[in-house]
């Protein structure tokens, strides 16, 4: 794409950024060429059984959530306000989609022959209910809500997380979740251009999306917890999960 589109007047730019056109040409630059997010032949490294064990449980976590992400932007395709979310939307399914598969696809490198059935005995409880949560939104319609929850908190928690864990994954899972990542930055700029136009003109909706926040704050915070514990970090080398989540989240001015 020649022209940058942060030149063009909010319409235009609208229009362009949530089209599939955008969409083809981001995804291009990290993804040609790498089957399941991965560039061919790199080599596997040998995990000690409680580094597997470890990797194993994050990776069903981000399972969760991914199917979390999936489920509410297909879902919310059908109560979308305009044509270019909607537009958006089916862009951010196609990602939802391919994150889900390549994660299954590495826990099968793994060694794990029954994905489902190990994420259902390894998922993390606070997440299951951040995803409950996050699928009655949708489920109400309620627009708002469910970007909030889902293009701001959600994406901001999986960004947050897949980020640190790229920097210290073996390296064919690094490589997975940097395009991953890559993904999860375009679907937090969609919810930030949105509920940033809307606070614009309904300032009374900050208060309603605070409350939301506070509500599901305490399920994210618990979710960085025991996933740091899962990567086996002891508690001197964990980042600061909480704090970069927080930081993300208030840029729309939502402060805890």
């Amino acid at each position: 794409m020649s022209e940058n589109p942060h030149d063009l007047g909010e319409a235009e730019f609208r229009s362009t950024v949530h089209s599939f056109e955008f969409w083809f040409e981001a995804v291009e630059g990290y993804l040609h060429g790498r089957p399941y997010g991965v560039t061919p032949g790199l080599a596997e490294i040998d995990l000690d059984e409680r580094r597997r064990d470890g990797l194993i449980t994050t990776l069903c976590n981000y399972c969760v959530g991914e199917t979390a992400a999936l489920d509410a932007s297909s879902g919310m395709i059908g109560f979308a306000p305009d044509r270019d979310a909607k537009i958006f939307l089916a862009t951010q399914v196609v990602d939802e989609g391919r994150h889900l598969e390549v994660l299954l696809h590495r826990l099968r490198q793994l060694g794990v022959a029954d994905p489902d059935a190990e994420i259902s005995r390894r998922a993390n409880r606070s997440l299951l209910k951040f995803k409950e949560r996050l699928l009655e939104f949708v489920d109400a319609r309620d627009w708002e809500a469910s970007v909030f929850a889902q293009n701001v908190i959600l994406e901001c928690l999986e960004f947050t997380v897949f980020r640190h864990h790229a920097g210290t994954a073996d390296p064919i899972t690094a490589e997975m979740l940097r395009g991953i990542v890559s993904d999860e930055r375009r679907h937090m700029g969609f919810g930030e251009n949105d509920l940033g136009r809307r606070l614009l003109t309904a300032p009374h909706t900050h208060d309603r999306l605070h409350r939301i926040k506070r509500d599901l704050d305490s399920l994210v915070l618990e979710t960085f917890s025991e996933t740091l514990g899962e990567l086996g970090l002891q508690r001197e080398e964990r980042p600061d999960l909480a704090g970069d989540y927080l930081a993300a989240v208030a840029r729309l001015g939502f402060r805890s």
